[in-house]
């Protein structure tokens, strides 16, 4: 009797250990990011999208993340040997050439791998979902390294930034050290709800950040920024898990129309949003880390395919795939199915290397099948 009751004051001190620890590092690390203040909770309570101190989706999805499943998904993961998971030798990249950032005159997109793009158009030079880090976690030995040991463009030499969009809070769309290294150069931070606190604790001027709910509108000059539905879910610690709303996101100028999935996945705003505002010159579409058992926040590559349908896109690029191993695929499977898909239901898809120049203009680019 004495042995079982040490025991279990060992395993609760064990517990408390942790918990005191992780309450430490959450506090001082500053990757982790914010949190909603009091006011914050009270004001989206009113929101039709906000229930019980969480953003919801459309549908009841995802199923709360018990401790078990958690357990049962990272075991998986862990354990599961991916043929291909991780290319043999680094994807190929283009390097793009700084000076030519600061002098431009057409209409074109870089894409960093993964889900950060680079727009330029009418002068302005607008950052997607920046991720320029080597691993997509708070702290490097949580995660895996990415596929490239370097950048098309190291963030220090990208030009001034007018405006920078992020989709959602997770590590692999919303780095720190990414923010910190362009925060000083760009003019205005274009987020969804709640996700403005984690800017502000690694030092983002209040007034620089711009807070939207889904439908909402900001326009700059040219440019009107409209934050739309996406099924996904948020959150970078256990104790914050759904309290900043994650979305997609319509971009529209003078001669351009473009459309940026975020993480999402597959259901009826997709058809929506190509009703309210295609159809879209270019929609920049999730395609990757799907497994058939998280189906409702990922897509596979042939829901890639239809919601770019839905939206009325005249071309599609599939996103969220060729920097990072997030998921049991082969690192290439995204696209090889997603091409595959386009061409039985005649639809335009490009996959431009990373690096590449895409001419928002002619989108006229042969795909060469380089990830093969």
């Amino acid at each position: 009797m004495k042995f079982l009751k040490n025991l279990i004051l060992f395993f609760a001190l064990t517990f408390a250990a942790l918990i005191c620890i992780y309450q430490l590092v959450i506090h001082f690390v500053p990757a982790f990011g914010g949190d909603l203040t009091t006011q914050q909770k009270a004001e989206y309570q009113q929101l039709n999208n906000f229930q019980k101190g969480k953003f919801v989706n459309r549908r009841a999805v995802p199923e709360p993340l018990t401790f078990s499943k958690f357990f049962t998904l990272s075991y998986t993961f862990l354990t599961t040997r991916v043929v291909n998971g991780r290319p043999k030798n680094e994807p190929a990249i283009i390097k793009i050439n700084k000076e030519d950032l600061r002098q431009f005159n057409d209409s074109r997109l870089f894409w960093f791998g993964h889900s950060t793009f680079l727009l330029q158009h009418l002068g302005k030079t607008i950052l997607i979902d920046p991720m320029f880090g080597k691993v997509p976690a708070p702290l490097d030995f949580l995660g895996q390294k990415r596929f490239n040991s370097n950048l098309p463009l190291n963030p220090e030499d990208l030009p001034e930034i007018d405006y920078v969009v992020f989709s959602h809070d997770h590590y692999d769309h919303l780095d720190h050290a990414s923010v910190l290294k362009i925060k000083d150069k760009v003019g205005a931070f274009i987020c969804p709800l709640g996700l403005g606190n984690h800017l502000k604790r690694w030092g983002v001027s209040e007034d620089k950040i711009i807070e939207l709910n889904w439908w909402e509108e900001k326009r700059f000059e040219a440019f009107n920024f409209i934050c739309t539905p996406a099924q996904h879910f948020s959150g970078r610690k256990f104790s914050n898990s759904q309290e900043t709303l994650w979305a997609s996101w319509v971009i529209k100028a003078n001669n351009l129309s473009l459309y940026f999935s975020g993480d999402s996945g597959y259901d009826t705003h997709f058809k929506t949003i190509g009703e309210k505002y295609g159809p879209f010159d270019l929609s920049l579409v999730e395609c990757g880390q799907y497994n058939k058992m998280w189906p409702d926040v990922h897509m596979f590559p042939e829901e890639t395919v239809q919601a770019g349908i839905d939206l009325k896109a005249k071309k599609i690029i599939p996103i969220h795939w060729g920097a990072f191993k997030l998921a049991m695929h082969a690192w290439n499977e995204p696209p090889i199915i997603a091409a595959k898909e386009a061409n039985k239901k005649g639809v335009a898809l490009e996959i431009p290397k990373i690096g590449q120049a895409i001419s928002i203009d002619s989108l006229s680019h042969k795909n060469e099948q380089w990830y093969r």
